[in-house]
C-alpha cells in the first residue's frame, strides 16, 4: 500500500510529498527533489503502529 509523507528535501528545505510502500520493511533508495532536481537518500523504517519513519538526507551525508 502506497502511502504519502511529507518530507523536506535536505539541500533546498522546500516540503515534498514522496509515496512509500508501507507493505515493505526497511528500504534505502535515492529520489530526486522536485523542486530543486537535487538526489535525496531516503531511509524508510516501520515505526510499532506499521506506519512509514522516513529520513532524508543529502547524498553527500549518507
Amino acid at each position: 500500500m502506497l502511502e504519502p509523507v511529507l518530507i523536506h528535501c535536505p539541500y533546498c528545505g522546500e516540503p515534498i510529498e514522496i509515496l512509500v510502500d508501507a507493505s515493505v520493511g526497511g528500504q534505502r533508495y535515492v529520489e530526486d527533489c522536485q523542486v530543486c532536481c537535487r538526489p535525496i537518500v531516503l531511509s524508510i523504517a516501520l515505526d510499532e503502529g506499521d506506519r512509514p519513519d522516513v529520513r532524508a538526507d543529502r547524498e553527500d551525508d549518507a
